[in-house]
């Protein structure tokens, strides 16, 4: 897929996982696309739903690989970008048992407000 996926590893694995419907099928990372199929990914954010408008027969540059295809994904509503927004300021969550860094010393001070 064109731009779809930051590498074709990346999307070979969301095609074995299922992530990706061409036409409603369930696709294959060889599978065919023809003009005017209609692609649909699952992804974290939720689904993107694509219309195949061309083909290439070689590599393109992001921008025009993106006149290729038409978005069709609704845009999120508001209390999904809120979500977003906050999951974003929460940063990741730290699953280790072990005591924590220098770093992580240093930002539970300061959030104290001991420093």
């Amino acid at each position: 897929m064109a731009c779809l996926f930051k590498t074709r590893s990346e999307a070979q694995r969301a095609c074995r996982g299922g992530k990706v419907e061409v036409g409603g099928l369930s696709a294959k990372p060889h599978r065919l696309v023809r003009v005017g199929d209609e692609v649909r990914i699952t992804r974290a954010r939720g689904p993107q739903t694509l219309v195949v408008r061309a083909l290439a027969e070689r590599h393109l540059a992001k921008a025009a690989a993106r006149e290729l295809y038409e978005d069709r994904t609704p845009p999120p509503s508001p209390e999904q970008v809120e979500a977003r927004r906050l999951a974003r300021l929460m940063g990741p969550v730290r699953e280790s048992t072990s005591a924590p860094d220098r770093r992580e010393r240093q930002a539970l001070r300061r959030l104290k407000g001991r420093i």
